[in-house]
């Protein structure tokens, strides 16, 4: 049974994941496919765009942010252990550290910087541009999909309180 503290933060976490989940199914299932219907340049300097927004405090807070509270909870599920709850609650931490923070830290940044110091417009720029839609989007699906079982597992960690 999760109580107090640990509950509250265990829900914000949820909400995160759900939250960044959605971000990221939203680039797959259909941004990255609008960018792909338009010419090379365009899209390119579209997603250039977009990475240049990502950094922001809108994503930022939800990324930044479900990070440093499923560590929190992991800790706390640790030092307060609840069996079934605190295993769901480090599940859960543990998906959205290894399949959304380390994932886009060893993963997505890496190609979003060299996309950002490609020219759209030159030859190198768009055959980059074709690895990347069909590469950057293909672990995008994993992000989405491990930043949504992390939030299944902080809520079924939920339920049982």
């Amino acid at each position: 049974m999760l109580d107090g503290g640990l509950l509250v933060i265990t829900v914000i976490a949820g909400l995160g994941a759900g939250l960044m989940s959605g971000a990221f199914y939203a680039f797959s299932s259909f941004v990255m496919s609008g960018f792909r219907r338009l010419p090379p340049a365009d899209g390119m300097a579209a997603m250039q765009a977009v990475n240049v927004t990502a950094v922001g405090p809108g994503f930022m807070a939800g990324f930044f942010g479900t990070t440093v509270l499923s560590a929190a909870a992991a800790v706390w599920a640790i030092v307060d252990w609840r069996e079934e709850a605190s295993v769901l609650v480090l599940v859960g931490a543990g998906l959205y550290a290894a399949g959304v923070f380390a994932m886009t830290a060893a993963y997505h940044v890496p190609r979003n910087n060299r996309l950002a110091a490609l020219d759209a417009r030159t030859p190198e720029g768009t055959d980059y541009w074709a690895v990347y839609l069909r590469e950057w989007t293909r672990w995008n699906h994993a992000r989405a999909v491990a930043s949504l079982l992390a939030a299944a597992a902080f809520i079924v960690a939920i339920r049982l309180a």
